[in-house]
């Protein structure tokens, strides 16, 4: 799939919607290490920017974000509209991370 074909809004400039799929979804459940946390730590004495926790969270917005790709490509759609990202904590130190949207096939107008 095109990743220029997904957005978050519900319609791409030269092209229509033919046929609506349903909703697809990438979900990945991601734990931070205790040397992640430790450094973390040290990080947030100094302030600024949390590096190591900025790498875990774009790693895993990527791995939900690829899943849903690989779901919407399963069901025959060339693109995704209406893309959103949830997050929540399932248990302490433990995130999930939900990439989801609506799968379409599109055609050039």
């Amino acid at each position: 799939m095109d990743h220029t074909l997904i957005t978050t809004t519900f319609t791409i400039d030269g092209y229509k919607v033919v046929k609506n799929l349903g909703v697809v979804r990438g979900i990945t459940v991601r734990s931070r290490n205790m040397f992640a946390t430790i450094g973390a730590s040290f990080q947030t004495l100094i302030g600024g920017n949390i590096t190591l926790f900025t790498e875990l969270c774009e790693k895993t917005r990527s791995e939900a974000f690829e899943i849903m790709v690989r779901h919407g490509d399963e069901m025959g759609a060339n693109a995704i509209i209406g893309m959103r990202y949830d997050a929540n904590e399932v248990m302490q130190g433990v995130t999930e991370v939900l990439a989801y949207g609506t799968a379409v096939v599109l055609e050039k107008v």
